[in-house]
């Protein structure tokens, strides 16, 4: 078993701080085989994650503490809709509908747990940058 608790949480933050690209990944998932995407993300102000998207997949985005903003856009890359999230205001997480073009914007140390549909390298994630 994989307790998710206030030290695992501690030590990705750390790692996160340690990183050039300000987060660190956990994977969940219980082996390579394991047919999932489930992975926690501790992330930090200033980390950059490019507007991408996962057109096979919803991605279910579950805020375990901090604060963020879940942000999506159209083809064009026109914003349509900010999610702010807050572990302490008691509002958690949100629903990326599949083919919808996101990123998170970090404001305070934050821990995401997220769950997309189907293997890794499957859902046919592209960013929107390097696809244009």
């Amino acid at each position: 078993m994989i307790a998710i608790d206030k030290t695992l949480i501690s030590n990705l933050l750390a790692q996160a701080a340690e990183n050039p690209r300000l987060r660190q990944n956990y994977d969940l998932r219980s082996s390579a085989e394991d047919g999932s995407q489930r992975m926690l993300n501790a992330m930090l102000p200033g980390t950059v994650v490019p507007v991408h998207r996962h057109p096979r997949s919803n991605e279910s985005v579950v805020l375990l503490c901090g604060k963020v903003v879940e942000v999506t856009y159209d083809d064009c890359g026109i914003e349509l809709e900010r999610v702010s999230m807050d572990a302490s205001a008691g509002i958690f997480g949100c629903v990326v509908l599949a083919g919808a073009w996101h990123t998170v914007e970090v404001l305070e140390p934050s821990v995401i747990m997220e769950v997309k549909d189907g293997r890794y390298g499957e859902d046919g994630s592209e960013s929107f940058f390097n696809d244009r």
